[in-house]
């Protein structure tokens, strides 16, 4: 990597590689890149799948974007179901482009894991690992990266285990993210009875059929068009006290 004349040394020069619209590659420096819509960006590598392979790879359909995007873990996954479940998330990509700098030795990269767009324009940065598992070269370029965040004016997170009571609320409720199980009048009831905070089961009794409601009752608590008392310390259950988002009583 050649650093250009005039390049502040205080800071790493750092460049991004990815894949543009009409899938050419293109490196550039980061600052000429801050604008870019990283959240439409392909992969800049491939998921692969291996037998014996000790991570796991896959495609989450995210209905923030209606489009898949990649993960290469549990944990990675697990965070995915969490930016898709947020209200201030619009844009995901997965890997969106590679980092490339200069540790005095030798060039090094490092692909964040994805890139968040939220519905003020800004961006986040996010890479996900676990405590545990952050090496001496990983913590470098997490800081690298954050770094290069800074400069180019975008948020950056290293994320790792998520609140389990919270993840299994919301893995359960990314069921029924689709929005085919929204169907009918069933919503405009489910409404009517939430109206003000009432228990789950009883809530959904009073909309309707529970093979009809219910669907449609988890759906609207993934939108947080519903909202459940105590997500993120207690498992939803028939007693969970559910309201209208935004009425009732607190």
């Amino acid at each position: 990597m050649v650093v250009p004349v005039g390049a502040d040394l205080a800071e790493p020069y750092v460049e991004l590689s990815y894949v543009d619209a009409v899938r050419e590659r293109r490196r550039r420096p980061l600052l000429d890149c801050v604008t870019a819509r990283f959240e439409d960006a392909p992969a800049v590598r491939p998921f692969r799948w291996s037998r014996g392979e000790r991570h796991f790879s896959g495609w989450y359909w995210a209905a923030t974007t209606g489009q898949h995007v990649g993960f290469e873990s549990w944990l990675e996954r697990d965070r995915l179901v969490l930016m898709d479940f947020d209200p201030g998330v619009v844009g995901i990509a997965s890997q969106p482009f590679w980092l490339h700098w200069h540790d005095g030795e030798r060039e090094r990269r490092h692909a964040p894991d994805y890139f968040v767009r939220r519905t003020d324009g800004s961006a986040v940065v996010v890479d996900v690992r676990a405590d545990e598992r952050i090496g001496s070269r990983d913590a470098e370029a997490f800081g690298v990266t954050r770094l290069a965040c800074g400069q180019a004016g975008w948020g950056f997170e290293r994320v790792g285990v998520p609140e389990a009571v919270l993840l299994a609320n919301v893995r359960w409720l990314s069921r029924y993210r689709h929005p085919r199980c929204l169907r009918g009048t069933v919503q405009d009831q489910l409404r009517e009875a939430f109206a003000a905070p009432v228990p789950l089961m009883a809530g959904a009794d009073a909309a309707g059929d529970r093979l009809g409601t219910l669907p449609a009752l988890f759906h609207l608590l993934w939108l947080q068009e519903l909202v459940a008392e105590g997500l993120a310390v207690e498992l939803l259950g028939p007693s969970t006290v559910v309201r209208l988002a935004g009425g009732g009583d607190r």
